[in-house]
């Protein structure tokens, strides 16, 4: 009841967002009529179709997201003729051929009475043009799909919000049609009113056919309102904070440490590497950190180093360190990756596969990388959520094995050393969100036309801003990624970072061959470890650091070629 209160009250912080916009026109321009029969049936059909194409979306695939893109153009003409009535009333008489009879009844109603159904039709055509923006509430209810896949939970969330949204421009329509009513009172305007809407609803189609709603309106800031929609969520108690367990230390200089639940069953998990599969039974007497992690995840990478240190200082005390791999993208949930991986990155404690995200689920975890320590008892006595504070995650970890008579010899931090992209962020350098190249998470995509979904398009590069990028050349995008069909494709991006990563991957298993430029030039001296000499070569799925300069950091323009068609490329991360 909680998250759907919650969801209902991000709903409502949507009418303070950029991405309502285009939406508007539709709704006002209905200000003058009758709020049972027009406004409100209008308001219900648009919750109720974003809620259930918003649901096919997170959960559906690709077909959902075609069927949608239909739906828009469907739509998009339904309120064309919507806007035209509004402008020129007479045409509406004309409107009578079998071809348009719908748009025909449907404007004929609105230049002579309301009807409910007509206001619903409206609204079912608003609710496939509203996108709103994936704020912190939409973000973790879509999350929560993704993970748990389809069910009524994820519907009814879903629907919340659509109505929260749905009850802020209720509220918004009701003053604006106490507003009409003065000014035709006063002003006796209400036919030059009602085509001033009608210009303003065919600006909004206008602006939706050419993608100009999720293109310019994702460029302004909406940073107040995810400021407020965070806030609500923490409040509430319903998102976990980047952070760790909150801990005092007692007179004698020792940890106190709280009860933070049982560590649940591992049933579910495997395969296992590096040893037979683990049980909580067998568990019991030992303490036990549990990581996880995704080998494509630069902050697990970087968290790695530490929890092998960990295990190697520790291991002979009674730790037991346990890998947990729950994966971002569908190829890290293929068990040979996960074998090379742990091959390249030297790992010789057990890990576990947890593809349906079990344990995942179970801790209510939301990060990677995130640590929780376990003592002999089976209890959950800490957590960490992110990188960063190793020296107070080590000092749990040698305070549990005190507490189970197995006290460390020594004073001394375990020893750690790393390289490459494994070492550790330039984080107060860091100005450059993680990006997400697939549809489904894209932002910032700046290309002339916008993204095309599953199907192959020529694109062309644009001028960029910080965090904006483009592709050039012939690609197909999916939802968690984009496919280059021809040679010479590229990605640019305009970041502000020490370091650049972008997960790749070769589309059939034949290697693929890249440059890397910055500001147009060869990478050089700022090349990361799988750049040297400006170039290289897609071998498998996985991060790869093709920057870290080696000077000031400053705003650069990264590009690569691919120099032979076939790659994949899912997601940019900085550091």
């Amino acid at each position: 009841m909680l998250i759907i209160l919650l969801a209902y009250f991000g709903g409502i912080l949507t009418i303070l967002s950029p991405c309502i916009l285009p939406v508007l026109p539709f709704v006002f321009a209905r200000a003058d009529r009758g709020f049972l029969r027009s406004s409100l049936p209008m308001l219900v059909g648009m919750a109720a179709t974003f809620a259930i194409v918003a649901t096919l979306a997170a959960v559906g695939g690709g077909w959902a997201v075609r069927a949608n893109q239909v739906g828009r153009w469907a739509a998009l003409v339904l309120l064309a003729l919507f806007g035209i009535a509004l402008v020129f009333p007479s045409i509406s008489d004309r409107l009578t051929r079998p071809l348009v009879a719908l748009g025909s009844r449907m404007t004929e109603r609105e230049g002579q009475r309301d009807s409910v159904w007509s206001s619903l039709l409206l609204g079912v055509a608003t609710g496939l043009l509203w996108a709103p923006c994936a704020g912190p509430i939409l973000g973790i209810i879509f999350t929560a799909a993704a993970l748990n896949g389809a069910s009524l939970n994820t519907t009814l969330l879903l629907l919340a919000y659509a109505l929260g949204a749905a009850t802020s421009l209720a509220l918004a329509l009701l003053v604006g049609g106490k507003l009409f009513a003065r000014m035709k009172k006063s002003l006796g305007a209400s036919e030059r009113i009602r085509q001033v809407l009608g210009v303003l609803v065919l600006v909004g189609v206008g602006a939706i056919a050419l993608g100009l709603d999720t293109r310019v309106l994702s460029k302004l800031s909406s940073a107040q309102t995810s400021s407020l929609e965070t806030g609500l969520a923490q409040k509430l108690g319903a998102t976990q904070q980047m952070g760790a367990t909150e801990t005092r230390t007692n007179k004698m200089g020792q940890l106190v440490l709280p009860v933070e639940g049982e560590l649940p069953p591992l049933d579910g998990l495997g395969p296992w590497f590096n040893g037979k599969a683990l049980t909580r039974e067998a568990l019991r007497g030992k303490v036990v950190v549990i990581d996880f992690w995704t080998y494509s995840c630069i902050n697990c990478l970087r968290s790695i180093p530490y929890v092998k240190a960990w295990d190697e200082r520790y291991r002979k005390d009674g730790l037991v360190v346990i890998g947990v791999h729950a994966p971002e993208f569908a190829f890290e949930r293929e068990p040979a990756n996960v074998a090379r991986s742990l091959k390249e990155l030297g790992i010789t404690y057990p890990v576990a596969l947890d593809n349906n995200y079990v344990l995942w689920r179970a801790l209510n975890n939301n990060y990677w990388p995130a640590h929780y320590f376990v003592d002999v008892q089976g209890r959950v006595r800490y957590h960490h959520f992110g990188e960063g504070d190793y020296a107070g995650s080590e000092r749990v970890i040698r305070q549990l094995l005190a507490e189970a008579g197995h006290a460390p010899a020594g004073q001394s931090m375990a020893p750690v050393a790393a390289s490459g992209a494994q070492a550790g962020a330039a984080i107060g350098q860091i100005g450059s969100p993680e990006t997400y190249i697939g549809c489904a998470r894209a932002e910032r995509f700046v290309s002339p036309g916008g993204l095309l979904t599953d199907k192959p398009k020529t694109y062309a590069g644009a001028p960029l801003s910080l965090n904006d990028w483009s592709l050039e050349g012939s690609w197909q995008v999916s939802r968690q990624s984009a496919r280059s069909l021809a040679a010479g494709s590229k990605i640019s991006f305009r970041f502000h970072a020490r370091d650049l990563h972008l997960v790749l991957g070769p589309a059939s298993g034949k290697p693929v061959r890249y440059r890397v430029l910055l500001d147009g030039k060869p990478v050089g001296a700022d090349a990361g470890v799988d750049a040297a000499y400006s170039s290289g070569v897609v071998r498998e799925q996985r991060l790869y650091q093709l920057v870290r300069q080696k000077g000031p950091v400053r705003d650069r323009t990264f590009t690569i070629e691919f120099l032979d068609p076939g790659v994949d490329a899912f997601s940019f991360t900085f550091g």
